[in-house]
């Protein structure tokens, strides 16, 4: 498996992104930010949920690699 990209490198991709967003809003985003396949692969990765803050896609995507 690739390697887990960092929260910073996630964050990246998900500016401007209006929370609360469902993981399919996150992944629409990364996309079109261009975010590489680790990227796209550790937000795939995550439970389809509402997320509320950046912090909480970190913690959910350090969730899902552990």
């Amino acid at each position: 498996m690739a390697e887990t990209p960092n929260p910073i490198q996630i964050q990246k991709f998900l500016g401007g992104v209006d929370y609360p967003a469902s993981r399919n809003a996150l992944l629409s985003s990364a996309k079109d930010s261009g975010a590489d396949e680790n990227v796209i692969q550790a937000l795939e990765a995550i439970p389809d949920r509402e997320y509320d803050s950046p912090t909480s896609v970190s913690s959910a995507v350090s969730d899902s690699n552990s």
